[in-house]
């Protein structure tokens, strides 16, 4: 999967460099040479897309521009002739392209066969056996604004060392130039001396190239949407889901320590699988441990490894995950359980790279990629002196907050599908949701225990059913049987609490009004109605008359929404 990037990624060793014997500084030259001496725009991104193959190394280098009306257009290509690129027969990569201008930063593909969108986008690219394709793609921007992507294909051995964060970093100087001078060939071109400053600001027409444009504006080109995340065995349309997804892309290509946050059952061990299988460690091993899941002790000999003799039952030397993690990654679940003693010991390691077995004097260095996760609020930890500040400081590098799924309604529908699927491959059915029946789930159904509660609770439907086609009567929250109600209430966010939705509009308490079906659908068909019948029934102890007072109904009114949404009376 493709790997987003900040544009401002610290460089590596320079592998690049050291590889092409300080050509990259020289092409580097030469194309602010090339840039800067053109005088028209498009010999211009001709002749550098031409050069850059000779000086870096690299297998194919494009230039692609939006112009007026947003339509996309390749405006230089080291791979096609002149005569293709005036009769405007080159294909945009959208795949490509259309990530980079929408979020504004850099996009990079390691292997282009082992991720499907591309293997099957660069159909037209030979790749020799035992070699690797690349693909890097860099905002070009005026003002901050993308304007187009400058695209470069990196063929390589899996034996090569290729440090694309330095790749990046010199490609975002070549696309810097590309910015500007097509800013001054806007001024040039339209005769109008505020042209070039509107285009560094981003606004107004930034590509006038005149032939290509203009080709380019006479064919339809799909529009420039954001292209969606995907995170494999990770479902996320929703917009809170993409921002996470996004973020993620962006810090998996580094070694940056990841802290991921959110209440228990969103999904946390599965992205922290994505950002190792997004990083430059995939190859190497991904380790988990759960800390929540031993004691101090056992967690030290786990994490650190131990000495023969080092206690009572160590027979023989034994590897710790921080040992067997080497040149991988380390993800540690439930870190806000762990103990302030062994917080003292798991910081030295984060900040040295170094520790000692239990029982033993020598000194083992090692070099990881540290993942961590929590259900737990570390500020407030903090603050009551149960976690010490100089730990989550180096934890909290790059925190990534998971929404609870009452936040992500439009996730559940296809979490359900995906979860009936499963349970009718495994057991030989043929089940589904009825339409009702999935409405509820999508909109009344709050999931404190989130993903988890909500696959747990389609294996149980699924289980009870009567039917190929899940009903109401099939959900046990239908007979009283469902405790989410009582756990939503109890469950905290990581996130500040958002302002609750509007109540539905209640009428005031009519005491000697006659209340009839007519009257109620008012109110007691409004979205969520049910669950707030509920939650305040459980507040009041079941008792009626207290729950209509707590919603403003009299006690006529609320017997008959009970009626209404078949809830039956609990006896305490």
């Amino acid at each position: 999967m493709g790997a987003m990037m900040k544009s401002d990624c610290v460089i590596g060793s320079g592998r690049l460099v050291e590889q092409y014997g300080g050509s990259v500084l020289v092409g580097l030259y030469e194309a602010s040479k090339v840039i800067g001496a053109a005088t028209d725009i498009e010999r211009g991104l001709r002749d550098l897309v031409n050069m850059l193959p000779i000086f870096w190394g690299v297998a194919r280098v494009t230039v692609t521009l939006r112009g007026r009306g947003d339509e996309l257009f390749v405006a230089a290509s080291s791979w096609v002739s002149p005569e293709l690129l005036k009769r405007g027969q080159v294909p945009v990569l959208l795949e490509l392209v259309t990530p980079v201008l929408s979020f504004g930063y850099p996009l990079v593909v390691p292997d282009v066969k082992a991720d499907p969108l591309y293997r099957t986008a660069l159909t037209s690219v030979s790749i020799p056996e035992h070699h690797r394709l690349g693909l890097i793609g860099v905002p070009v921007k005026a003002g901050g604004i993308p304007i187009g992507v400058f695209g470069v294909e990196r063929l390589y051995q899996p034996s090569d060392t290729v440090n694309f964060e330095s790749d990046v970093r010199v490609m975002s100087v070549v696309a810097g130039l590309i910015g500007q001078a097509v800013c001054a060939d806007n001024r040039r071109l339209t005769g109008d001396a505020d042209a070039g400053h509107r285009c560094a600001k981003g606004v107004g027409p930034v590509a006038n190239l005149p032939a290509v444009a203009a080709r380019a504006a006479q064919r339809p080109m799909r529009p420039v949407k954001p292209a969606p995340y995907q995170i494999d065995n990770v479902i996320g349309m929703s917009q809170r889901m993409q921002d996470v997804f996004a973020e993620l892309h962006k810090a998996a290509p580094t070694n940056t320590t990841v802290l991921l946050r959110g209440d228990s059952g969103t999904g946390k061990e599965m992205l922290a699988r994505a950002v190792h299988y997004l990083s430059p460690r995939r190859s190497q091993p991904f380790i988990k441990v759960n800390c929540a899941a031993l004691s101090e002790t056992l967690l030290e000999s786990e994490l650190f490894g131990h000495e023969r003799g080092a206690f009572t039952g160590a027979q023989a030397e034994r590897k710790g995950r921080f040992e067997l993690a080497h040149g991988g990654t380390l993800f540690l679940d439930e870190i806000g359980e762990i103990s302030p003693a062994f917080q003292s010991k798991l910081l030295r390691v984060l900040q040295e790279g170094e520790f000692e077995r239990v029982g033993g004097t020598r000194t083992l260095k090692t070099d990881v990629r540290l993942v961590a996760a929590t259900n737990r609020n570390l500020e407030d930890a903090v603050v009551d002196g149960k976690f010490r500040a100089d730990l989550y400081y180096r934890l909290n590098v790059v925190p990534i907050f998971l929404p609870p799924l009452r936040e992500r309604r439009e996730d559940i529908s296809p979490l359900v599908d995906h979860f009936v699927k499963k349970f009718n491959e495994e057991n030989r059915r043929a089940l589904r949701f009825s339409a009702p029946a999935l409405r509820v789930m999508t909109e009344e159904c709050q999931f404190p225990g989130n993903v988890r509660e909500l696959e747990n609770c389609v294996r149980r439907v699924c289980t009870m059913a009567r039917s190929e086609v899940i009903e109401l009567p099939d959900f046990p929250c239908r007979r009283n049987q469902c405790a989410t109600p009582l756990m939503a209430r109890r469950t905290l966010s990581l996130r500040e609490p958002e302002p609750p939705p509007a109540a539905p509009a209640l009428r005031a308490p009519v005491e000697d009004a006659e209340y009839g079906e007519e009257d109620g659908d008012v109110f007691v068909d409004a979205p969520g109605m049910r669950s707030q019948l509920i939650e305040a029934m459980d507040k009041t102890g079941w008792v009626q008359a207290k729950a209509a007072r707590l919603l403003g109904l009299t006690p006529r009114q609320i017997g008959y929404a009970l009626r209404k949404h078949r809830i039956e009376l609990k006896r305490l």
